[in-house]
């Protein structure tokens, strides 16, 4: 932490073009194609989660688009002007970050949150899975070395030493200026209450509705793209999809030509004892490719050489498991029997795992999607998206690209977006006059005065 607080000191000045270049060090050092193989292969092999090629390509697109987000955001001086109310916005630093950081997202995560915290000129220690560790020390490592080769302090980027346990990490949360934490639960709740200002994220468990109006087969592939993504890794994973009565047969056959197979009821019983061990998630089977579910869920030779496993379910709630999170590739598919009850069944999905994170329409009916963001406890609802691509930042989406997702109040996060460097930097307001802007009480006032019958109303 001294090391951390001695380097952020001396960078704490620098002007924006300096911010800059240390912003694209980091990203270089994780999006150059070499250390992206090295990496992936890295997670791969320490965790068992995912596969290489995905890793790859998540490793280099996500840091290629919060690159292109960072370059074209002030962080240094004045951010912001308001001439109307006389407000200038001026970008401090807080000091050193403190992120805790998930063994999905070994390499990727850290390099995504020390790109946000160095561009407000903060330092930053990670915290990492104990199961991540090598793979994060190595970025850790390469990112270190891309701002020595600027001449920029290395300790700005640290990790905490091996074998990182809850003690240290504790001691990270209540020692750094702002903790960020991507990953357990256990651990978001930790660093609310390490009396350190925190920011955590919650679960995923990502409902998506086909309505009777939707490209069927354009939302399959969608829906396939984004399910198959290294292995089902990612929270923002489609887990269930909900699909209204009028088309469900169709919907279905197109979700087998994109590459599903639809497990028989004996088939779907054993995925579930299998998936599930003494109620939690088997860690031999999450994430792992579809030929090794395949050969331990028995199934039928047909579904060899298929991406992904469709599960029907009825039920909510802990005793049916298929409702929540899987980290695997199978999908719970739900019938309902027309738009207002796919809604609600997705309403009881959330409810029960993954509120506030988000959902998805696959439509024509824009109205449809208007309600959804109307009436459902959750920051985004994504339209037309293959989900993973669109809830965490992408090139055909309007959000921020990030690896943290904020889910509001619903799961007790301190913000409702996807997290950015503007969660890692102090404002200081600069005030000055403007002419006065005071309505009259009658102004204010005068609709209340009456409804009440309020005298004033008739002078």
């Amino acid at each position: 932490m001294l090391r951390a607080r001695a380097a952020q000191r001396q960078f704490a000045h620098v002007d924006q073009n300096t911010a800059d270049a240390a912003v694209r060090a980091l990203a270089w050092s994780l999006y150059n194609p070499d250390h992206a193989r090295e990496l992936a292969g890295l997670a791969v092999e320490d965790t068992g989660l995912g596969n290489i090629p995905d890793k790859i390509r998540k490793k280099q697109r996500k840091t290629f688009g919060t690159l292109r987000d960072l370059l074209r955001a002030p962080s240094v001086g004045v951010i912001e002007r308001d001439e109307a109310k006389g407000l200038v916005k001026y970008a401090k630093p807080m000091g050193v970050i403190g992120a805790v950081t998930p063994s999905t997202n070994p390499g990727a995560t850290p390099v995504n949150k020390a790109m946000m915290a160095i561009k407000g000129r903060n330092a930053i220690v990670i915290a990492p899975s104990p199961l991540g560790y090598r793979t994060t020390a190595r970025i850790v490592d390469l990112m270190r070395q891309e701002l020595a080769k600027i001449g920029l302090p290395e300790d700005l980027v640290q990790i905490l030493p091996s074998p990182v346990t809850k003690d240290s990490t504790e001691a990270l949360m209540k020692g750094c200026d702002l903790v960020v934490v991507t990953g357990s639960q256990d651990n978001v709740r930790r660093a609310y209450s390490s009396g350190t200002p925190a920011i955590g994220v919650g679960a995923g468990n990502v409902p998506v509705i086909i309505d009777e109006t939707a490209d069927l087969d354009g939302a399959a592939e969608k829906i396939c793209e984004s399910k198959i993504f290294d292995n089902a890794t990612s929270c923002s994973s489609e887990n269930a999809v909900v699909i209204v009565d009028a088309v469900y047969d169709k919907a279905i056959a197109a979700l087998e030509r994109a590459g599903a197979y639809l497990c028989t009821p004996d088939e779907t019983r054993r995925v579930a004892a299998r998936l599930w061990v003494n109620g939690k998630l088997n860690r031999d089977l999450i994430a792992r490719d579809a030929s090794v579910l395949a050969q331990a869920f028995a199934l039928a030779p047909q579904a060899n050489g298929k991406k992904f496993f469709l599960v029907e379910e009825t039920g909510v709630g802990k005793d049916y498991p298929f409702s929540g999170e899987k980290l695997a590739l199978v999908l719970t598919v739900y019938r309902a029997s027309d738009f207002k009850a796919a809604k609600e069944q997705v309403r009881e999905i959330l409810d029960h795992q993954g509120k506030g994170h988000s959902c998805g329409l696959h439509t024509k009916n824009m109205d449809r999607a208007r309600e959804l963001a109307e009436d459902l406890e959750v920051v985004r609802v994504l339209v037309n998206f293959a989900h993973t691509f669109g809830n965490g930042g992408g090139f055909n989406s309007g959000l921020g690209f990030t690896l943290s997702m904020g889910c509001g109040s619903w799961q007790k996060n301190s913000i409702s977006e996807n997290l950015s460097y503007r969660h890692m930097i102090n404002i200081t307001h600069l005030v000055t006059p403007i002419p006065e802007d005071r309505p009259s009480e009658l102004e204010l006032f005068g609709p209340h005065w009456k409804r009440i019958g309020h005298e004033e109303v008739a002078r």
